[in-house]
């Protein structure tokens, strides 16, 4: 008896540690979380296309605006050459007329010293 309890108790246990082996598959997502995951990633791929074009039209505007910047200050410098072109004129003008009244006042002076000197 003690042969066939002690063939029982091996069997049992035998029995016990093939059924504790038993492997479980691992646990598949539910299928509306995969198609949320999914629709998510399309949206973040769109949302990336259309970064990328804004970036592509701010890039545009910024290099429009950059020549409208270089034209604008061309076109203020040859402005500024004209003033100064006509400052110069305009001093040169003025440095004229004081030379010819500079002149005209010395040649009165001087009449007036000889008249003085001649009395």
């Amino acid at each position: 008896m003690n042969t066939r309890a002690l063939a029982l108790a091996a069997l049992i246990a035998l029995g016990l540690n093939a059924c504790s082996k038993k492997e479980e598959a691992p646990a598949q997502a539910p299928a509306p979380v995969v198609d949320a995951a999914k629709e998510a990633a399309v949206k973040a791929e769109e949302a990336a296309k259309q970064a990328a074009e804004a970036t592509k039209d701010a890039a545009g505007a910024v290099k429009e605006a950059g020549k409208d910047a270089v034209d604008a200050t061309k076109e203020a410098a040859k402005d500024a050459v004209a003033a100064a072109k006509d400052a110069a004129g305009a001093a040169k003008e003025a440095g004229k007329e004081a030379v010819a009244a500079t002149a005209d006042a010395t040649k009165e002076a001087a009449d007036k010293a000889k008249a003085a000197v001649g009395k």
